[in-house]
């Protein structure tokens, strides 16, 4: 068992490895590129949207209550925000690619292999992991950097209004506590963390539709193994991220 997951996972590194490689290969798919990202974005702009609103009021509840508790309300926007930007947004935006255009790419990607047309196009010269593999990814990560940032947006909105609105803050002291607690770097992270999560989305998804078992219902157990694999391997790398940005990057005022 344990042979097997090691087998497993070095072969899911050299399948990245090997998107790293092929994406400076020429020609470059620009068509199925296009097709790829228009798909992501139109599963996930909606769903994201929706659900970075009761996260960023959960988040400014939460947030606002511990701080009237210390005494410290003027600096719940920028607690807020940091929470939001640092942690909420880019983790909801590579949950919702993994979820969303993660299974589509692993049940695209399966359904091709057991028809056989990936070992059509290896015998014609056509690198499959060129052709489809390396497109499919690129878009996750695009959308999946995009995305953060709408995301970001429409979280702290919605902080605003439940903060303001809900629990009497002021919007003065809400707003200038930006400056008080957040730094450019906070964005930096964030938009670094949704481009490695949809890196990481994109190549498991690849990886388990590049290897479905047993026919039809072996490429809907991979599209279930993609996204709980990718759930578990994005919340290791996002702790990874953060504990090296908090050594690297002190916070403001320290």
């Amino acid at each position: 068992m344990i042979t097997g997951a090691l087998r497993e996972t070095g072969r899911l590194f050299a399948l990245a490895a090997e998107v790293s490689r092929a994406v400076f290969r020429r020609p470059f798919q620009f068509r199925e590129f296009t097709e790829q990202f228009w798909f992501v974005a139109s599963v996930t702009i909606l769903p994201a949207a929706l659900v970075s609103i009761p996260f960023g009021a959960v988040i400014a509840l939460q947030v606002g209550s511990l701080t009237q508790q210390l005494g410290a309300q003027s600096f719940t926007g920028g607690a807020s925000v940091l929470a939001v930007v640092q942690q909420a947004s880019p983790l909801i935006v590579a949950l919702l690619i993994a979820g969303a255009g993660g299974s589509a790419i692993c049940a695209d990607l399966g359904s091709r292999t057991i028809r056989e047309e990936l070992d059509a196009m290896e015998v014609m010269g056509v690198s499959p992991v060129q052709r489809l593999v390396v497109p499919r990814v690129l878009a996750a990560m695009g959308v999946a950097v995009l995305l953060n940032g709408l995301v970001s947006v429409v979280g702290i909105l919605g902080g605003y209004f439940f903060n303001v609105v809900m629990q009497g803050g002021t919007p003065g002291a809400y707003l200038s506590s930006f400056s008080a607690l957040a730094q450019l770097p906070d964005l930096y992270v964030s938009e670094l963390k949704a481009l490695v999560f949809g890196f990481i989305a994109g190549i498991v998804a690849a990886y388990r539709g590049l290897n479905p078992r047993g026919g039809p219902k072996g490429v809907g157990d991979a599209v279930n193994q993609s996204v709980v694999i990718t759930f578990l391997l994005l919340f290791f790398v996002n702790m990874v991220m953060t504990a090296v940005y908090l050594r690297i990057v002190p916070p403001k005022g320290g």
